[in-house]
């Protein structure tokens, strides 16, 4: 195959680190699960087809160290099981409660089906461990699973203490080579955050390459030859790659793009607000809220609250229609990007990875599709890795990137605004102290130590950009400012027992059951000695 050019799809899997062993039934645990149902199990399903068939294909992939500690936590594990047995028992309900209604029982039927193979999946093929899966398929060749900064810190807003700007990034390092037996050779930085000078910090930890949005490559000092369309080296010697505006719209939007087809289902038309109450209510994670089942049975039909019913095998036309034409857009963009470049183009398509099957139910179905046609119906495009990319053109423009991220204007906003700038003296603090803890008790053994590490999960768990961002959102606000407060206040209550050798070790093992994530935690990753 002599291809003229090379798309690199990224798949950035994250969700922030909710687990709540004091709650039986905990309403915010369940964006995990539905990610299991509706995204992580479909892809795992397309990629192993793909690969029994013999079809070649190379993906990037990043899985946060907060999504594999809870897909890896054996009472999360045991709680999805619930959930997924839960959902098979309420479809068997509505497959018979359709059974005269032909617009509704073949999507019934459907969802039947997918929950039963979602459990089988889950317990019976994987063991209630999913992340072997996609070990396993980066361990055959077809996916590039790279790492994230520990508990996916915004690292431009942590600048003013670099100390943490490096735990975050050795931490989220000492994860993926604790889950997957090997050193990730790329990073996604959390929302595409880079502050210059950070690459050092990559460096050291021994990453390769990093993401940044398009006008972080564009503004770099000096401006790249190639834009967006090669990697450019930073001063450190790590790559940085850049977004490809284009093939990211036409994936994102939901007014242009592909995700707001009329044929496609509707998100929230679901069964869990539409039917009645005293039916719905033994399958709501919180007893007294109505709360999203999964089971849906319209299309988005237009901008009108006047639905029609969705029909899966006309959804899956137009998946393949629009992968088709996706396509077809990337060869024509590599066709002229190859007459203006003395190398071959790099197209970088990054997205999260939830997008893919819960927020666009379709979207499994169209990657699937785009990476058969891929394979099948041209010979401009070959699908590739970022280190793969490396590998072909280890030679590139050595540039400074400018501060940039891929949230809202670009930059900061989305993190400090109105609404979350009191949260930043607070974590600015508790990372001061962090270091200061780590510089003062360099050889902890025992409870101190146990109390050390403890300190260190709390001040990472605060300082995770999901709770600014649920904060700027305006969706489960409430939550995301307890938990940054009681993270605070757990740093700072250790750092005071710390100070005073005063440990309340039944304390200290409560909060160790609770925010258990990095087992293999070492507090002196803050020292700066």
């Amino acid at each position: 195959m002599k291809e003229q050019g090379y798309l690199a799809l990224v798949l950035h899997a994250h969700l922030p680190y909710i687990r709540h062993p004091e709650h039986e039934n905990f309403l915010e645990e369940s964006w995990l699960y539905e990610a299991i149902t509706e995204t992580y199990i479909p892809l795992i399903r397309i990629f192993e087809k793909l690969a029994e068939e013999g079809i070649e294909y190379s993906i990037t992939m990043s899985l946060t160290p907060p999504l594999v500690a809870m897909l890896t936590d054996p009472l999360l594990q045991e709680r999805y099981v619930r959930h997924i047995e839960k959902l098979i028992e309420l479809a068997a309900k509505e497959v018979e409660r359709t059974k005269w209604i032909p617009s509704l029982h073949p999507v019934a039927l459907m969802y039947q089906q997918r929950f039963n193979e979602a459990r089988y999946i889950f317990v019976d093929k994987y063991k209630k461990n999913i992340v072997t899966a996609f070990k396993d398929l980066q361990d055959a060749g077809f996916l590039e699973i790279i790492t994230c900064p520990a508990t996916h810190g915004y690292l431009p807003l942590m600048d003013i203490c670099p100390e943490a700007v490096r735990a975050q990034i050795k931490i989220g390092v000492n994860s993926y080579i604790q889950n997957f037996g090997k050193r990730p050779r790329g990073i996604w930085l959390s929302e595409c955050g880079y502050h210059p000078g950070h690459d050092v910090f990559l460096k050291e930890s021994g990453l390769r390459y990093f993401f940044t949005d398009t006008h972080g490559i564009l503004n770099a000092s000096p401006r790249p030859k190639y834009g967006v369309f090669a990697p450019i080296y930073c001063e450190s010697g790590v790559g940085a790659f850049g977004r490809d505006t284009d093939s990211s719209k036409q994936v994102w939007s939901a007014r242009e793009g592909y995700p707001g087809d009329y044929d496609y289902r509707e998100f929230y038309r679901d069964i869990g607000f539409d039917l009645e109450w005293d039916y719905v209510h033994p399958y709501m994670n919180a007893n007294n809220i109505r709360t999203f089942t999964g089971i849906k049975y319209y299309r988005i039909t237009g901008p009108t609250t006047d639905k029609e019913p969705y029909i899966p095998e006309r959804a899956r036309e137009k998946a393949a229609i629009h992968a088709g034409n996706f396509m077809f857009n990337r060869e024509k963009q590599i066709e002229y990007l190859n007459t203006l470049m003395d190398r071959k183009p790099l197209i970088v398509a990054p997205y999260d990875a939830e997008l893919f099957g819960h927020w666009w139910f379709e979207g499994p179905d169209w990657l699937d599709f785009l990476i058969r046609k891929i394979y099948y119906d041209q010979d401009k495009i070959k699908l590739i890795t970022p280190s793969q990319y490396l590998e072909l053109y280890p030679k590139n423009q050595v540039c400074t990137p400018s501060m940039s991220s891929w949230g809202y204007k670009g930059y900061n906003e989305v993190w400090l605004e109105g609404s979350n700038d009191w949260i930043y003296r607070h974590l600015h603090k508790a990372a001061e102290r962090m270091v200061e803890l780590a510089n003062t008790f360099p050889n902890a053994n025992g409870t101190m130590k146990r109390a050390l590490n403890q300190a260190a999960r709390e001040v990472l768990l605060a300082q995770s950009s999901d709770w600014a961002f649920i904060m700027k959102t305006d969706t489960v606000v409430p939550y995301a400012v307890k938990r940054t407060k009681e993270h605070i206040s757990k740093f700072n209550s250790l750092y005071e027992s710390i100070k005073t050798n005063n440990i309340d070790e039944g304390w200290l093992s409560s909060i160790e059951s609770r925010d258990n994530i990095f087992s293999e935690i070492d507090y002196k990753v803050y020292s700066n000695a």
